[in-house]
């Protein structure tokens, strides 16, 4: 257990120590999520009686599935240009080289939420710290399992990385959508509400609306604990093999 610590620590502090050096990168990935907070949500909360408490947890979804989903981009450039496969002759432990590199998502995700809700904050976005925590929580699950995934769909599509690209492309789309991340699916056609019943994300939606808005005790919690549970357990388990047998 300490040499998998001590791995875990060690990947982290590789793939974290850049982004301090560089923020710029940071600094970019959060324009989309606030062009969406102060531009988007203002024009919906002025279209409807849609409230923060409800559009401010599915852009923090929203960034849970952007920044995971495409994490894998800098494993594909790894194994492109061959880092990666002298990494893996390293004695490092396999499994703690995908949760160092998923937890380096996991900070980043973190640090941007906590961003988002502070300058919701003054629009008119109500503090339920508890809920909030546990809302957090909950997507850094989600994002372990999903970086996890994304990962192992780099590794299969290394060389060229076209799969990549697709896989995520064509992914992203329907997700945020079917999961009422923008625009609730209850008010859709009854074809699209089946279809969205189907996507776990969708349950993590609602789960994160309940806790943001203090309902800690609302069936919608378990509902989306359980589906943000079962992406990463399927994620950790698919990137682990995937780590251990190397490109």
């Amino acid at each position: 257990m300490t040499t998998f610590l001590r791995d875990t620590a060690t990947v982290f502090t590789r793939e974290f120590t850049p982004s301090l050096r560089n923020p710029t990168t940071l600094v970019f990935e959060m324009l989309q999520p606030l062009l969406f907070l102060f531009l988007f949500g203002s024009l919906l909360k002025g279209a409807t009686d849609t409230s923060w408490q409800w559009f401010v947890p599915g852009i923090l979804v929203m960034m849970c599935l952007t920044g995971p989903m495409g994490s894998g981009y800098n494993l594909l450039t790894e194994a492109i240009g061959g880092s990666l496969e002298r990494l893996m002759v390293s004695p490092l432990n396999r499994t703690a080289m995908l949760v160092g590199r998923t937890l380096k998502e996991m900070a980043v995700l973190f640090l941007q939420a906590v961003l988002i809700i502070l300058l919701a904050l003054p629009l008119g976005f109500e503090l339920h710290l508890a809920g909030v925590i546990l809302g957090l929580a909950l997507l850094i699950v989600l994002g372990v399992g999903l970086g996890s995934l994304s990962f192992v769909l780099a590794l299969k599509s290394a060389p060229d990385g076209t799969m990549f690209y697709l896989v995520t492309q064509w992914a992203l789309f329907p997700l945020l959508l079917l999961s009422g991340v923008l625009l609730p699916v209850d008010s859709g056609p009854a074809w699209l509400r089946i279809v969205g019943y189907v996507n776990p994300v969708k349950y993590l939606v609602d789960a994160q609306r309940s806790l943001f808005s203090g309902q800690l005790g609302d069936i919608s919690v378990l509902y989306g604990a359980a589906a943000a549970g079962l992406v990463a357990l399927i994620g950790l388990y698919a990137g682990t093999r995937a780590m251990r047998k190397g490109i």
